[in-house]
């Protein structure tokens, strides 16, 4: 063996014993480290079998072995580009599906059966053989069209590769920097020295590709010591800002716009990259298209048109310093879905079901601040209770969706007739309730009576043909001087109804300490 071969030999063991090491030592602290470990491991054993094959076949002296060293080459030189570009794009915190994973690893497999098979379709290898003029272990070979498929393929994983990790450089701290570095050159040392080695510019008959690999190996030992390849990624910060549901922007201290994720672009659409350095009321303009809202030092709900629809945001904002460098983060949550629900509830809550008016809940939590404000105020307050004259009888002649229809009827002929400040409720069954202050009894009186008449005279329309209602009400009013409660006023106006029920409906009474009731008819 020659000093030159010796030479070659010596650089391809250094390069294979380097990744050995690497293998090795990665797979023993694998527990340590993040999942992207395995894709490493299984990366540069390939590139192991790849260099120790390739020292072997430089010691071949014979035909044979040097088929059987070549296709022991490609027991592992295929998978390399495909397992690093699967290594990267799992550090970038890309996707790697199963799907990813089989696709990318069909066509070294394909590739290795087709040098093993070689002498049956010579399809990799159009020629083969010892080279005539320099002898064992140099070898003469034309290319066929399964090896263009390979190499281009091949180019590819290491470019794609490659370009990934250059597109994330600028986004990555400094600290995390020599990790990029060893990534790039893992994939740019061997994919230069294979496009010189195609191009014809090395010695003829050697493959020089694993004599420059140990120079990736130190280099990746280089990062694993330096800045902590595996225990800590820099893509794990961009990671978590893109897949974070709120919108978050970020400010300068000049509060010009120098960042945001996917999220904040889902919820504003025309926020683009060309508005990075812009003030960010210019911002906001173009976002939203209204005048600058104020967000920037407090916690608020926003409601926006995005997209023709109305979004309603709750907007945060907190400060942040990194090293000389102040900002602010703008924090935006979409809570549209969750007002959306909130007002239902309250609706559920607070509205009657059938006749949307208040429920009974609602009218007691509302009236008791209201009676109240009164008493502070110490201004009159009046209750009428009203009660749909016969209404089992409806029920019980055309139906109980017709009694829910004549409900319905009088809850909206009354709504009609309601003056502002005026608390009206379903009670109960067929009983509403009407509550304001501001109002003597003698006003209430007269009011009630105006009800009385106009859903006397407003029949429910049917199939069936008109039928008529009319009301039975009972009127009180908040005695002066008093600590009377809310509930011995309904109590009043409940027996005022009752004293109109009984003597014969369709009436106003009203309570008065004096004379117990008097009768508007």
């Amino acid at each position: 063996m020659n000093s030159q071969l010796t030479a070659y030999v010596s650089l391809v063991c250094t390069s294979g014993v380097l990744h050995l090491y690497l293998c090795l030592y990665a797979y023993a602290k694998r527990h340590h480290y993040t999942n992207i470990a395995r894709f490493f491991i299984l990366y540069v054993a390939s590139i192991t079998i790849y260099c120790f094959a390739s020292a072997f076949g430089l010691m071949a002296t014979t035909l044979d072995q040097l088929k059987f060293w070549t296709t022991l080459q490609y027991a592992g030189m295929p998978f390399g580009p495909p397992l690093g570009l699967l290594f990267v794009m799992q550090y970038l915190g890309l996707k790697v599906t199963k799907r990813r994973v089989i696709a990318l690893l069909m066509i070294p497999i394909v590739s290795l059966v087709m040098v093993a098979t070689n002498d049956l379709h010579h399809l990799h290898y159009r020629v083969f053989e010892v080279d005539p003029r320099l002898g064992a272990p140099y070898v003469h070979q034309e290319i066929g069209i399964w090896y263009m498929i390979h190499g281009v393929f091949t180019f590819a994983c290491m470019f794609i590769a490659f370009l990934l990790v250059v597109s994330r450089w600028k986004e990555t701290a400094k600290v995390y920097r020599p990790q990029m570095v060893s990534l790039m050159c893992g994939q740019l040392v061997p994919m230069v020295t294979a496009f010189i080695y195609l191009i014809g510019w090395t010695p003829p008959g050697f493959d020089p590709v694993p004599s420059v690999l140990w120079l990736s190996s130190l280099l990746y030992l280089w990062s694993i010591n330096s800045s902590r390849l595996f225990s800590i990624m820099p893509i794990a910060k961009d990671v978590i800002f893109n897949s974070i549901n709120d919108g978050v922007v970020v400010l300068d201290e000049s509060a010009r716009l120098i960042e945001f994720n996917q999220a904040s672009k889902g919820m504003f659409p025309a926020l683009n990259k060309s508005m990075l350095g812009m003030d960010f009321e210019k911002v906001w303009h173009r976002l939203s298209g209204g005048a600058h809202p104020s967000i920037l030092d407090v916690t608020r709900e926003l409601e926006l048109a995005v997209d023709d629809a109305k979004k309603i945001y709750q907007i945060r904002t907190s400060s942040f310093q990194h090293g000389n460098n102040k900002g602010r983060l703008i924090i935006f949550t979409d809570i549209t879905e969750l007002k959306r629900l909130q007002v239902k509830l309250e609706h559920q809550a607070y509205y009657d079901e059938l006749t949307q008016i208040f429920n009974r809940r609602a009218f007691f939590e509302k009236c008791e601040q209201e009676y109240a404000a009164a008493k502070r105020a110490a201004t009159p307050f009046t209750i009428v209770l009203m009660d749909i004259d016969y209404f089992k009888k409806v029920n019980d002649t055309y139906g109980h969706y017709v009694g829910d229809q004549l409900l319905i009827h009088a809850a909206k002929v009354c709504q009609a007739q309601m003056k502002e400040g005026m608390l009206f409720a379903r009670y109960g069954g067929e009983e509403f309730v009407l509550a304001w202050r501001g109002s003597t009894l003698a006003e209430g009186e007269a009011f009630a009576n105006q009800l009385r008449e106009t859903i006397e005279f407003r029949p429910l329309l049917t199939e069936e043909g008109p039928i008529s209602l009319t009301f039975s009400c009972g009127v009180a009013a908040a005695a002066k001087d008093t600590e009377e409660t809310l509930n011995q006023l309904l109590n009043k106006a409940d027996k005022a109804l009752y004293s109109a029920k009984h003597a014969g409906r369709n009436q106003v009474q009203a309570y008065k300490a004096d004379k117990q009731f008097t009768t508007v008819q």
